[in-house]
């Protein structure tokens, strides 16, 4: 007599991690973190904690080595007061000022130029941002043999014109704008690129449309190739205000803020607090309020540029 058994289906129980949606959601959560998360704590070690860190230094005098004092809001009182912390700004406002505009406007000016059909173009665009690449602590030392008094290229240029010659960056009163000139030959190729991307994105039906109403290229160029530019303004005049403000390998490696503390900016006075008199809490201070005062100047930059309705961030 033959027995026959039925066979039993088996049920196949899925893994936790895999029972419903939460279950995949937290899978995927606990794979992104494993990514993210060495990353995200090496950004908070080596930046949100030294800020924090650096917030109650300020609210103390410290030299790194003695305890620290509490001294409350001293510091930045103090700050207010200091006539090489206000010289040190008006240098940097003044930097600021001259080198903002002009990286905008050298770079829309040379980003038109580069987007035309010519010949080696490919080798302009990069001779134009082989300056922004490199280091700018050789741009300054470069500078300085350029720009020097007795051997210096710049010189010898004005000499063979009849032109008298200058001290440049050894003169109080040209320190300034050299340093200036120096930082845009070594920025504007940023603004280029950013712009001639902007002018390659610019629909080609806009400005043949302008044309055919009888436009001039100077009318082309000022009712829609700006007003297409604008959000690329905004982006660069905040950047650029940024790299002005916070300029110090330059001015490190071509004047160490002379003459007569002329080229000293807010960033190389903090240097000099910091790491040259020790006094670390002040230092410290100094730079919150070059924090204070940058991200005021975004936002501002920001507000402007939504009231004209130009929506960048």
């Amino acid at each position: 007599m033959a027995l026959t058994f039925a066979a039993t289906p088996r049920t196949h129980t899925p893994p936790p991690a895999q029972r419903g949606p939460r279950g995949r959601a937290l899978r995927r959560n606990l794979t992104g973190w494993a990514f993210a998360g060495p990353a995200t704590a090496i950004v908070i070690g080596l930046s949100i904690f030294p800020a924090v860190w650096a917030f109650f230094i300020s609210r103390a005098k410290w030299n790194g080595i003695a305890p620290a004092t509490q001294v409350g809001w001293r510091n930045y009182q103090l700050l207010l007061q200091d006539p090489d912390m206000i010289a040190a700004t008006k240098h940097t406002l003044l930097l600021t000022a001259l080198f903002v505009p002009g990286s905008i406007v050298l770079g829309i000016v040379i980003a038109i130029a580069l987007n035309q059909k010519i010949r080696l173009i490919g080798f302009y665009r990069t001779c134009i941002f082989v300056p922004y690449v490199a280091s700018a602590a050789a741009t300054g030392i470069l500078a300085g043999f350029v720009f020097n008094p007795q051997f210096g290229v710049a010189n010898d240029v004005l000499r063979h014109l009849g032109l008298p010659q200058q001290q440049f960056l050894e003169n109080q009163h040209q320190a300034i704008y050299i340093i200036c000139l120096i930082a845009l030959w070594g920025e504007v190729g940023f603004t280029t690129v950013i712009y001639l991307a902007a002018l390659q994105d610019i629909p080609k039906d806009l400005i043949e449309a302008a044309r055919m109403d009888g436009a001039s290229k100077w009318r082309v160029f000022r009712h829609v190739t700006l007003p297409e530019l604008r959000p690329v303004t905004v982006f660069a005049a905040i950047w650029q205000t940024i790299t002005a403000m916070q300029l110090f390998d330059l001015i490190y490696t071509t004047t160490r803020g002379g003459p007569l503390n002329s080229t000293q900016t807010i960033v190389y006075y903090i240097y000099e607090l910091a790491f040259q008199t020790q006094r670390l809490g002040y230092g410290a201070a100094a730079a919150y309020l070059l924090f204070i005062v940058t991200l005021l100047l975004s936002l501002l930059v920001i507000w402007y540029s939504r009231r004209r309705g130009s929506e960048v961030f």
